[in-house]
């Protein structure tokens, strides 16, 4: 029951994270393809990322809604989340004055809160593939009742 209810607070919480920010980032795009623009890794992919970027969480989203796909969804959470954890690093070590592309109130956190912001949800994301693919409580072994 608490490895569900878990998975559930991760699942709802990485959906809620990805559509509010990549609603906020449609909603806000010129700018939001402006910010990717100024960046120094990123200024030749600008118009692309800013299609790409919020699609993917759009789908990565879905992915979590529909049971079928919820467990690939967790991976490609993880996976995304650890690529914008990347790039903050290299960001942070790179330059000091380079705007946030993110969406909504995510864009006023500092680099170095938004980083932990991000290391946070890597690791929920890292909990949430560990308990999918953990068998349940009630599987365990030592759990089964032996008929004799």
């Amino acid at each position: 029951m608490l490895r569900r209810t878990v998975l559930e607070t991760i699942r709802l919480l990485f959906i809620l994270l990805f559509v509010y920010t990549a609603v906020s980032k449609f909603l806000d795009y010129e700018n939001f393809r402006a910010v990717i623009g100024q960046s120094p890794l990123l200024t030749r992919f600008a118009p692309v990322l800013a299609i790409v970027v919020p699609v993917a969480e759009i789908v990565i989203a879905l992915m979590l809604v529909l049971p079928k796909y919820r467990r690939a969804g967790l991976y490609a959470s993880f996976a995304i989340m650890m690529l914008f954890t990347t790039y903050i690093i290299v960001l942070m070590t790179l330059a000091e004055k380079i705007p946030c592309s993110c969406g909504g109130v995510i864009s006023r956190m500092t680099w170095t809160q938004h980083l932990y912001f991000n290391i946070f949800f890597v690791l929920l994301a890292l909990l949430g593939m560990w308990l999918y693919t953990r068998p349940a409580d009630n599987d365990h072994p030592s759990r089964r009742l032996v008929h004799a």
